[in-house]
């Protein structure tokens, strides 16, 4: 939200002048969603920003059919049913995607750069996340193609993440795919520490998954995401409707490479991954 708040005042709105910020986290406890967007809705806002995830844009569209929602980080919101057209969102709600659907097969790849040969790897994902089921359909149909077996993590609580991988290495899986939503990305350092010490290489979406000792990240910048959120409530601000505001999708992503996590996990990481690297962490 701070990468929202500082384009907001840039486009002229401040805290102290025109504008009255109202912030609610659900601390990666979903549950709480819909008690937290009725107490934001019953101060009327003029706009209600759905913060990470598809579970917090299902809330808050059901939570009201009139306040415009602009939601920031909906995996597949036209599969999710959130909207009826990226083109024309229709209703009261659009946003921004960030399109993670349409890259896993990409992030298989890269995982299997580092496990050159092996043919186990783990998913760990949140059953409860609509957005789950439809990332994994295309992780498995990228790994049919590349005839590897994926051994699906379910998780709904934390400590039934660390459970999980357990049983993953245990099961003698070479690698782990991390799909990220709130309560996963919550204990982000977590997962990054327990699959480095049972040296299970793992990759991660976001860049600060990667900083808190992730071995790879790929995917979409959140801050620049969140930045063009906020042109999208100025826009509501200034009488657009979120019907006619498309949803937008990212066109640039990002592949961070921790070599700290590498020596640790004793990977060698291939000249080719370090070239197309965007950022390197050491």
């Amino acid at each position: 939200m701070t990468a929202l708040l500082e384009r907001l005042r840039e486009l002229g709105y401040g805290e102290r002048t025109n504008m009255l910020f109202t912030y609610r986290s659900a601390e990666g406890h979903p549950e709480r969603l819909p008690a937290l967007a009725a107490e934001l809705l019953a101060d009327k806002p003029d706009v209600l920003v759905a913060g990470f995830g598809t579970l917090t844009a299902r809330t808050a569209q059901a939570a009201t059919s009139t306040v415009p929602v602009i939601f920031t980080t909906v995996g597949d919101p036209l599969g999710a049913g959130i909207v009826t057209s990226l083109a024309r969102p229709g209703g009261n709600i659009t946003g921004l995607t960030d399109q993670a659907r349409d890259v896993q097969g990409k992030r298989l790849q890269l995982l299997l750069e580092l496990i050159p040969g092996k043919r186990e790897v783990a998913v760990l994902l949140n059953p409860d996340t609509p957005f789950s089921r439809l990332v994994l359909e295309e992780a498995q149909a990228a790994a049919d193609q590349r005839r590897i077996h994926l051994q699906v993590l379910e998780a709904r609580t934390t400590q039934a993440v660390t459970d999980r991988i357990d049983e993953a290495a245990k099961a003698a899986a070479a690698g782990l795919l991390v799909f990220e939503d709130p309560l996963i990305y919550s204990i982000r350092k977590e997962i990054a520490e327990h699959s480095t010490r049972l040296r299970l290489p793992a990759i991660f979406v976001y860049k600060d998954s990667a900083e808190a000792g992730g071995l790879l990240a790929y995917g979409p910048d959140r801050r620049h995401i969140y930045r063009r959120a906020a042109e999208y409530v100025d826009k509501i601000l200034k009488g657009a409707k979120p019907a006619d505001l498309p949803v937008e999708q990212p066109t640039k992503f990002d592949l961070v490479v921790n070599l700290k996590t590498a020596k640790a996990l004793g990977i060698d990481v291939p000249p080719s991954l370090l070239t197309l690297a965007d950022e390197l962490i050491e």
